[in-house]
């Protein structure tokens, strides 16, 4: 974990390393959806990191492309070795990032896609101040509580704590860099691109480039 900060935070430089980008909000909002188009699109070459979870699997989901399933006793494994960059308990369920496939990717110079819950998103923040953070919201709640009603796999209960949680959740957003609002995907996709596109264009990202170009250009004199 001790590498894995340091080099993010220093050491290669943000020119050599990908870019993490965090992609969370309320359960219900969509993140899902968006990620798949977003990852269809092709507008980027970045890569999504599979996130590990102890819920039940949902009709149409499959183990390691949607999440890595495991049970309670070995994901516990997984945060007692340091196996996890950020891990939540949300509804009775462990959801979290392992933090291998992470490190390697962005220092193979490849963007890194988190779709993680809040509460997580949160822990990367503190450990990566770097990253971008973007916040999905709904059009309103009552869209939310509908698209939670849609999904056919919670009870009343279930999705009245969800949207409870929601409520919490949204309040968060001011942690963020950038709130996108998921009204429809498309749009959101357009949205979240732009802000990629963006962040790789930032004074910082790019003069530090330049430093590293100019560094190795003059290391041989």
């Amino acid at each position: 974990m001790l590498y894995y900060l340091n080099s993010y935070l220093g050491g290669k430089g943000m020119s050599e390393r990908g870019m993490l980008i965090v992609l969370s909000g309320p359960s219900g909002v969509g993140k899902g959806t968006v990620r798949q188009a977003m990852l269809k699109s092709g507008y980027r070459d970045f890569h999504y990191s599979v996130s590990m979870t102890t819920r039940k699997m949902r009709p149409g989901e499959v183990d390691g492309v949607d999440y890595y399933f495991r049970t309670k006793d070995q994901f516990e494994d997984e945060i007692a070795n340091g196996g996890m960059l950020e891990y939540a308990q949300y509804v009775d369920n462990y959801y979290g990032t392992p933090l291998h496939y992470v490190n390697e990717q962005l220092e193979a110079g490849q963007d890194v896609l988190l779709e993680i819950e809040v509460k997580g998103a949160m822990q990367v923040r503190a450990k990566c101040p770097d990253a971008v953070f973007i916040f999905l919201t709904p059009p309103d709640l009552n869209e939310l509580r509908h698209r939670l009603e849609g999904r056919g796999t919670d009870d009343a209960e279930t999705i009245k704590k969800r949207v409870g949680k929601a409520v919490d959740e949204l309040k968060m957003m001011q942690n963020y860099d950038y709130a996108v609002v998921n009204d429809e995907v498309a749009l959101a996709v357009d949205r979240i691109e732009h802000i990629i596109q963006s962040e790789h264009l930032r004074v910082q990202r790019v003069a530090e480039k330049y430093a590293n170009m100019i560094k190795k250009a003059t290391s041989g004199d």
